[in-house]
């Protein structure tokens, strides 16, 4: 059998992607448990509180009736489509068109990452904050476009960044990409931040893909949607959303994307060929999440800023400051400055070695995420005081 040579070892857009920053924490997680360890994991924003009963109920009502157990449909069944315009309407007064304006996605990523497939030729220059979601850049890496990261540890930062890298570019980007509350800083932005942003979309007829996937999760003032700018709906502006921090439902897999007529087509018609939609007893589940009782989100919204604060004053106690975020379930955490010289992904190795706690390295959110770790509020508060505990013992004994 002839040997592949060196230089055919790697696919094309496999070797366009770095090393995966987490894929080597979540090994050392593995290793340690397997041993044993009992690990504090505040790494994965995987949501540890219950799905809305409501919702459970309402996909076990559905998936027992006949003939909702084939294919679905690929742009989203309209009912759900129709739920999501009237959460749009109630949330922020915007109108959107259910037949042409929303398209429902196998959760907010697969919507992002299959429409920077619509949209990209290879060589399109994409924006993309840094740090920020790994997707909001490689989704178009792995499409063959080429990104210019802009700085993003707040809004003002990125918006200033957007201004001068036009200001030298050759030509406009394609695309400008937005992620507000942010992960994982869990920054906040105002409308005056999308009012410029689709000022400059308008004036250099750039795409805008804004991800709202916490628009639910905050602890003061409500985000706000890109398309409560005015005239934001007459430009190439697309907004992704999620139902997995919401209501709890990461692995139901249920998000959407809304705007502009002629990108929510592109991204139809890809999908088309790729999939057939979401279970349809988990669609109509999704539709009793939008249109149902909404005490659950703010039951959530309350956990979490009560595990924020649990983090902020125990951590602060065991000698590691962490500033509160304005929203999301992060925390974004610049290393304690007597371990900063080790670098976030060293540090987060060397704290659940010695402390039985997982968190995310900065790093792997873009080079501007060194120096921080993103610590997801997914454990409960007796867990956050007993992390903090272990980090005070760790911090002290690691000098």
């Amino acid at each position: 059998m002839p040997e592949i040579s060196a230089d055919r070892e790697e696919f094309y857009r496999i070797k366009r992607l770095p090393p995966y920053v987490f894929a080597e924490v979540n090994k050392l997680k593995a290793e340690l448990r397997a041993g044993g360890m009992d690990i504090i994991d505040f790494g994965f924003g995987n949501p540890d509180l219950p799905t809305p009963q409501h919702v459970i109920d309402k996909l076990i009502e559905t998936v027992q009736k006949p003939r909702t157990t084939g294919y679905s449909v690929s742009r989203g069944i309209l009912g759900l489509r129709r739920a999501c315009a009237r959460y749009y309407q109630r949330r922020f007064d915007v109108e959107l068109n259910p037949e042409d304006e929303i398209i429902a996605t196998i959760g907010s990523k697969e919507g992002f990452a299959n429409l920077a497939q619509a949209i990209t030729a290879p060589g399109d220059i994409i924006y993309a904050p840094d740090p920020s979601y790994p997707l909001h850049a490689y989704g178009f890496v792995i499409a063959g476009a080429k990104i210019q990261p802009i700085p993003a540890i707040t809004a003002d930062d990125y918006l200033q960044g957007v201004k001068d890298a036009l200001a030298t570019a050759d030509k406009p980007p394609l695309a400008i990409v937005v992620c507000f509350p942010s992960n994982p800083t869990g920054q906040v932005t105002d409308l005056a931040f999308y009012e410029e942003i689709v000022a400059i979309a308008k004036a250099h007829d750039i795409i805008v893909l804004s991800d709202l996937a916490y628009s639910e999760i905050y602890f003061g003032d409500p985000p706000q949607s890109i398309f409560q700018v005015e005239g934001a709906k007459d430009c190439s502006i697309v907004e992704t959303i999620s139902l997995s921090k919401t209501y709890s439902m990461a692995g139901w897999r249920m998000g959407f994307a809304v705007g502009n007529k002629r990108l929510i087509a592109a991204l139809a018609r890809v999908k088309s060929y790729l999939d057939y939609g979401a279970f349809t007893p988990i669609q109509v589940a999704a539709c009793a999440a939008l249109d149902g009782p909404q005490d659950c989100v703010e039951l959530a919204r309350s956990t979490y800023k009560q595990r924020r604060d649990v983090l902020v004053e125990s951590f602060a106690r065991a000698g590691w400051d962490i500033p509160p975020p304005d929203a999301s379930m992060f925390a974004w955490a610049p290393l304690p400055p007597s371990h900063a010289h080790l670098g976030s992904l060293e540090f987060s190795k060397q704290l659940m070695i010695g402390a039985g706690v997982a968190v995310s390295p900065g790093v792997g959110f873009g080079e501007n995420g060194e120096g921080y770790v993103r610590i997801a509020v997914v454990e409960n508060e007796q867990r956050i005081r007993q992390a903090a505990r272990n980090v005070k013992t760790f911090l002290a004994d690691s000098v």
